[in-house]
Parts: structure tokens; C-alpha cells; sequence
């Protein structure tokens, strides 16, 4: 059995297709509801078979930094990837973390492809194409995204014409077609032999926008088990989790609950700060840049305690780092962060100040994650789990260990 080591850690390679699929959104109710309602059968076979609990994110809980995280192995303090937008502190300016040049390590995909194995990450946000899926193509693998699917070319992506795939075109991004598209050709890449260690990263616009009891909810999670039953079909081991949770975060009138951060701080300090929102991606229809938790950075760092301390008093703020605590107790890169690291309530989201969000974009109040609450996700196995990771599933296991576990957790 083939093995290989990327960013000190070990993996071996079975002589079956792996498949690991990122729900991007997917706290554990949807999976619940899902099974308890009859809509995920082959899923909840596969778990009976294999294993399900839980697992803890990275923080920030969003996308780029999860995604980062589990192709890599490693936390944001080693991939550099702290956010979906951050102040870069050598240019002074607020930017996209949509490129590779961010990212510190390599990834287990190129690793995977080096040791002879058939790569294929295909996700539905370009955006994370962009930033993950350097070196697959020169390996001999496949890359591409749902929502530029018609854009793709073999000099760049690994294949022309990837929309014949499964024979269906581009899909729109806001909506649930555009994950269910990923799986599609995820299991069509599996079952034709092209590729047998694939990377399924899906979006969470069904997760922002329906609760896990909601009908839309319910036939989204419909269709992805099918889609998982065809990857299990193909003698795929199958393993699954999620980037981050999602929670409604509205008032009691269903009216999103934000505490401006910028605003509050210029009402009540004469300093000069930038309040930074690291959800901020180009899927404002999402979450309109509103998640819990932002960044600030100071002109004077030496205010940086009675910034903090006057934050912990505020209703809705659960938490204040400065610097040199955020890195070491949420595993961030010092030097992609700000001067304080601030965290919401559950039902709260924070952003700057109400002129740079356009709450006009969300329908129906607003779903979002970032923060603590959307940290803990799922951790699902087509297979039983040996010994050595039965302890580390009972013990703090994380979402990035699930390529480590898809590879590792049966032999």
C-alpha cells in the first residue's frame, strides 16, 4: 500500500477511490433531520456501517479557511488563510484571500497526485478553485468549479468540455443545483475511472437560506444522497464534513441581529481603527458580509485592553482576543489578524457600520456562521473506524483530519 507524508503528516492510500466531500454549511441538525425524515438513506446505512459524530472546526468559521485547513491537514495558524478577506499588512490594503500566493503549505491533493493517485477537486465556488487548486493540473488532474464549469480547459483545468461530464451546464451559484452539480460529476468522474481521489467542496447557499426543517432543506439533502450513494456504488470510500455550521441570527420580529462595530467604537473612542469582516467574499447574497466575527485594527495597539474590555461588556459579544491570544487560542497566523479578534452570540452577527451592508440582499431573514457557534461539525465514514482513531474520534478530532481518516481510520 502506497503511502505519503505531506506537512508532517502520514497517509496512506487504499487501493479503493477516496472521496471526501466538504457541506459547506452542514451543522449536524441537517444531516438529523435529513435521516430522521427518510430523505438520506444511503447515508444513514453508510454511518451504521462506518462511523458518525462530531467534529471541531477552524476559526474563523468560514469557508476559505476551512477549505484551506482540510486540504491541507492543518490549522490557519500553518496555512496562513485566516479569512475569506483580511488587511494585508504589507500593501495596507483590504484584499481577497482568493489566490494561492496566501497559502503556506501545500496541499494533500498535490501530495496524492505525486504518489500516482487520479486527483479531482471539484468545487461549486470558483473562488476556492482559485485558491486550492494550484498544481492538480500539472499533475495530471482535474480542476474545476460549478460556476465557471463552461470555462474550463485542459491547459488549466485538466479536461475541455467538462460540462459533458454529466451533460448539464454551468448552474447557477445562488442555488442548491450548484453543489448537487459537484457530486454529479464527482461520482461520474468515479464511476468512468478518471479519477479516485476526489475533493467535493459544495456552497452553503441552501444552508443560508432554509432551516434544516424546511421542505427546500429536506429535497436539497435528498438529492446529495443519491449523489453519495452513486460515490459508494463506485467502490468509493466516502467521508464527509463540513466547513462550518450556520444558525439564523435575526431578532424576535425575524430582523437580522448586527451589532456595527466600526459604528459603536467611533460613538464612544477618538481613535483611528479599521474594522475588518472576514466573511466578506463575493457571495454577498449569502450573508450581505455579516458573520460573528471581525477583526480590528489599531493605530494605537496600546489601547487595544480598554477597546477589548469595553467590547466584553456589550450585549451580543462573547468573546475579545488580542492578538497574541487570538493566535494562540484560535490557531491564527499573527501577522493575518488584528490587533483584536471579536466574537458574537449565537443568534448575533457583527460588521462595520450599516452603509457597507445591504441588508436589501437577504430574503427572509438572515443565516450566518463565523464565530464559536458554528465551529462543531460533522464527521461521517463510509467505514469502521480502527482503534487509534476510534481514541481520536472520542477525543477533540478535527475537520481537518478528515482526508486522515478517509485514508488512515480502516486499515
Amino acid at each position: 500500500m502506497n503511502k505519503f507524508t505531506i506537512n508532517d503528516r502520514s497517509y496512506s492510500l487504499p487501493n479503493r477511490p477516496i472521496a471526501v466531500i466538504c457541506i459547506d454549511g452542514c451543522a449536524d441538525e441537517y444531516i438529523s433531520e435529513s435521516i430522521a425524515q427518510g430523505r438520506m438513506p444511503r447515508l444513514e446505512a453508510m454511518v451504521k456501517e462506518g462511523y458518525r459524530g462530531m467534529a471541531r472546526g477552524a476559526l474563523p468559521s468560514f469557508t476559505n479557511v476551512n477549505n484551506s485547513a482540510i486540504v491541507t491537514g492543518m490549522p490557519p495558524a500553518v496555512t496562513g488563510i485566516c479569512g475569506n478577506f483580511f488587511l494585508n499588512p504589507e500593501t495596507g490594503e483590504e484584499v481577497m484571500m482568493n489566490s494561492p500566493e496566501f497559502r503556506r503549505c501545500d496541499t494533500i491533493l498535490n501530495a496524492a497526485a505525486d504518489a500516482g493517485r487520479k486527483v479531482a477537486f471539484i468545487t461549486a465556488k470558483e473562488k476556492l478553485r482559485t485558491v486550492l487548486g494550484d498544481g492538480i493540473v500539472e499533475r495530471g488532474g482535474i480542476v474545476f468549479s460549478s460556476e465557471k464549469v463552461n470555462e474550463a480547459k485542459a491547459e488549466t483545468h485538466g479536461l475541455d468540455n467538462a460540462t459533458e461530464i454529466i451533460g448539464k451546464p454551468e448552474p447557477e451559484i445562488y442555488s442548491g443545483d450548484a453543489s448537487i452539480y459537484v457530486l454529479e460529476a464527482g461520482a461520474a468522474l468515479a464511476e468512468q475511472g478518471r479519477a479516485d481521489f476526489l475533493y467535493l467542496s459544495l456552497t452553503d447557499f441552501m444552508q443560508h437560506k432554509y432551516a434544516p426543517d424546511q421542505e427546500e432543506s429536506l429535497n436539497f439533502y435528498a438529492q446529495m444522497d443519491e449523489q453519495i450513494g452513486r460515490l459508494l456504488d463506485a467502490g468509493c470510500i466516502v467521508a464527509a464534513t463540513a466547513d462550518h455550521g450556520m444558525n439564523a441570527k435575526n431578532d424576535s420580529e425575524g430582523n437580522p441581529k448586527v451589532i456595527y462595530v466600526e459604528t459603536l467604537l467611533k460613538e464612544n473612542f477618538n481613535e483611528e481603527f479599521r474594522v475588518i469582516c472576514p466573511i466578506t467574499d463575493p457571495y454577498v447574497v449569502h450573508h450581505g458580509a455579516l458573520g460573528s466575527l471581525v477583526m480590528i485594527h489599531l493605530k494605537n495597539p496600546e489601547k487595544a485592553d480598554e477597546i477589548a474590555n469595553f467590547l466584553m461588556r456589550r450585549e451580543g459579544i462573547t468573546e475579545v482576543h488580542n492578538r497574541e491570544m487570538a493566535a494562540l487560542k484560535l490557531e491564527l497566523a499573527p501577522d493575518r489578524i488584528g490587533d483584536l479578534c471579536v466574537l458574537s452570540a449565537r443568534d448575533v452577527v457583527l460588521g462595520k457600520a450599516p452603509a457597507d451592508h445591504d441588508l436589501s440582499v437577504i430574503k427572509g431573514g438572515l443565516r450566518s456562521h463565523g464565530g464559536r457557534y458554528e465551529e462543531m461539525v460533522p464527521l461521517l465514514i463510509s467505514e469502521p473506524l480502527n482503534e487509534e482513531y476510534r481514541r481520536i474520534a472520542q477525543g477533540d478530532p478535527r475537520n481537518f483530519d478528515i482526508f486522515a481518516f478517509a485514508c488512515n481510520a480502516h486499515l
